[in-house]
């Protein structure tokens, strides 16, 4: 039975079918149709077109065009121009996933097995997920759609064997960014992939951050040729298509050009521009991360973010992640969701007899998660959860005994084999390499991350490593094996000098 993910993303809805050699991405319409099946629909007067046809006139037809219906997936009137009683926004929803699924199943074939990779934003509260996930399974239900399970798209994003692995023993933010919001997702990867907390940022999704970016190039391109974009709702949709096109493709450079009737108008535009146009919607994000991802008062814990594609085209986001201290950045494919999604409902879901019985999940198997390879150990900072001034510890506690942290450059812990300054227990002697530094400097002592730095980040000891203060605990795993060791400080023990 084949397997199919849908990433139901209103940004984009997209389909991996699971192979022999893992998911792949599947064009909705067969061979050349869209990998992408954006969430908007256009009454013509006639009748309802969905996708990337009714995207193709939101700014020549705007109170025509629908493009909020997914999000808010609710029994309240859609603001859609229409004859009569305007359609609610479920109803929207219906049509529109009722013309995919059967788009779908003319390139796909008969539709056996569905896994549905949902925005979290459908699974942020017991309320809401009772009545989106409700509605979707009444879809389904008349739609006769072979569902065999609902799960958090963060969630799947993680578990596309197609992505690279990330660090086990550090928690995840996944930021994604959807047609009407962004959203932050924090899981933890102990016992099983688990989402922790979640974000929603309304009205920080690419339909406002396209509409501000046509309107600057726009008036950019006003100044260079003395032609206005405004002048006609058609020219309008083309410049949008093309200043979308610029920002998902993250060329370095692009020529916008706008045909008429007596002329050609062009303008070339450098990446670093569009940078500077979308830097305040980026900057919201990053303050928004620095609020929601792990940390304290020094700055962000270790932990790794992971953009989906759509996060990842946003003009200098990783650079100015990088400088927020948030060095562990991974990027995940195209699809994500929908390939993990089918990789998971491949592995161990099947379609139940009723639909009440299909499984919600915000979470995944260890197993299921891609993992990174090549790291038999792993050393996590955990930071006391304390608002006041802490000491620099004097010793380090495991297995009830204390060891002073001697020494005036450094103290290492780690294998006896390493000639670590604190041996831990024997079966860490299988890695032996296994060696956490810990520094002073300036007056305090810093924990330095063992974990590598991302391709193309400066691999220094500023942007790798955390202040250590008393109260904090540092775990260490090595296979099944692990240790945690408490910071503590010691009344009139001895502190070695500030080197």
């Amino acid at each position: 039975m084949s397997t199919l993910g849908i990433e139901f993303s209103d940004a984009g809805l997209q389909v991996a079918l699971a192979g022999a050699n893992g998911p792949e991405l599947h064009s909705v319409g067969g061979q050349g149709g869209s990998l992408e099946w954006p969430g908007f629909v256009y009454h013509d007067g006639k009748k309802l077109r969905f996708g990337r046809a009714a995207e193709d006139v939101w700014f020549v037809h705007p109170r025509s065009v629908s493009h909020s219906f997914l999000a808010k997936l609710t029994h309240e009137p859609s603001s859609l121009t229409v004859t009569g009683k305007p359609p609610s926004y479920s109803e929207l929803a219906f049509l529109f996933l009722r013309d995919f699924t059967q788009t779908l199943a003319t390139s796909a074939g008969p539709l056996q097995k569905l896994v549905l990779a949902v925005p979290g934003a459908y699974l942020k509260d017991p309320a809401t997920e009772d009545e989106k996930i409700g509605l979707l399974l009444g879809m389904a239900g008349e739609l006769g759609l072979p569902l065999a399970g609902i799960i958090d798209m963060a969630s799947a994003s993680l578990c596309d064997p197609r992505a690279g692995g990330f660090n086990p023993s550090l928690p995840v933010v996944v930021l994604d960014l959807h047609l009407q919001a962004a959203e932050l997702s924090l899981l933890s990867t102990d016992a099983r992939l688990e989402r922790k907390k979640f974000l929603h940022l309304p009205q920080s999704g690419l339909a406002q951050l396209l509409k501000h970016l046509t309107g600057t190039m726009g008036n950019r391109f006003l100044r260079h040729t003395a032609f206005d974009i405004l002048a006609d709702g058609r020219i309008e949709q083309t410049f949008y298509r093309q200043t979308k096109d610029f920002l998902l493709s993250e060329a370095a450079e692009f020529r916008f050009q706008v045909n008429t009737a007596s002329r050609t108008y062009e303008m070339l535009v450098k990446h670093e521009q569009l940078a500077n146009d979308a830097q305040a919607f980026v900057g919201a994000l990053i303050q928004a991360l620095q609020g929601f991802a792990p940390g304290s008062s020094h700055g962000p814990e270790p932990c790794t973010v992971a953009l989906t594609d759509r996060a990842a085209c946003l003009p200098g986001l990783e650079a100015r992640l990088r400088s927020a201290g948030f060095s562990r950045l991974l990027r995940l494919p195209h699809g994500a969701a929908a390939a993990g999604a089918a990789s998971i409902g491949e592995k161990r879901l099947s379609v139940p007899g009723d639909l009440t019985d299909v499984p919600v999940e915000t979470s995944a198997a260890a197993a299921d998660i891609c993992r990174a390879v090549g790291a038999p150990w792993e050393a996590r900072l955990q930071k006391a959860r304390l608002f006041e001034p802490r000491p620099m510890p004097t010793h380090a506690v495991i297995d009830g005994i204390g060891h002073l942290l001697g020494g005036n450059g450094g103290f290492t812990v780690g294998a006896a084999s390493a000639c670590a300054d604190l041996a831990l227990p024997e079966a860490f002697n299988t890695a032996s390499d296994c060696l956490v530094h810990l520094i002073r400097d300036g007056g305090r002592l810093w924990f330095v991350d063992p974990a590598p730095a991302p391709a193309g980040s400066p691999k220094t000891e500023s942007t790798l490593r955390t202040v250590v203060e008393a109260g904090d605990h540092l775990a260490i795993r090595c296979g099944g094996n692990a240790a945690d060791l408490l910071f503590v400080y010691c009344e009139g023990a001895a502190t070695p000098r500030p080197v």
